[in-house]
């Protein structure tokens, strides 16, 4: 989409990436294996750009809301798998605004009724 047109934009998307990846590590980290808040806020320093005081607040969350970070991942790379049979399937016809309507169109869904909807959208475009 050519959103990140100068370093200084890719490396904004590299710290969220890592901020992104962090979580998910301290996710599993804190609910699977254990870990401390200390653990994680210290894991997260160690492998984020993020300041300790906003670290801190997302531990917190991440203590409260087990499995939050898993979700929000999953939910993306389920998306983006439909995004791409979607793609795949209309060819030169894909359309990115047609494909977002779809996606957004019928409110929060769980992913498999949502691939469903795309489906059925597809076979409507066909």
């Amino acid at each position: 989409m050519g959103l990140y047109t100068t370093p200084l934009d890719r490396m904004g998307m590299l710290s969220a990436d890592s901020m992104r990846a962090c979580r998910l590590v301290v996710d599993t980290g804190l609910h699977a294996l254990g870990w401390s808040r200390r653990q994680a806020i210290d894991y997260m320093l160690e492998n984020s750009p993020m300041r300790e005081s906003h670290i801190s607040a997302e531990v917190d969350r991440y203590i409260v809301t087990p499995g939050q970070a898993l979700s929000y991942m999953l939910g993306r790379l389920e998306i983006q798998r439909i995004r791409a049979n979607a793609e795949a399937a209309l060819g030169d016809r894909f359309e990115i605004k047609a494909f977002h309507d779809t996606v957004l169109g019928s409110g929060s869904l769980p992913l498999a009724t949502l691939d469903r909807v795309v489906r059925d959208w597809l076979a409507a475009s066909a």
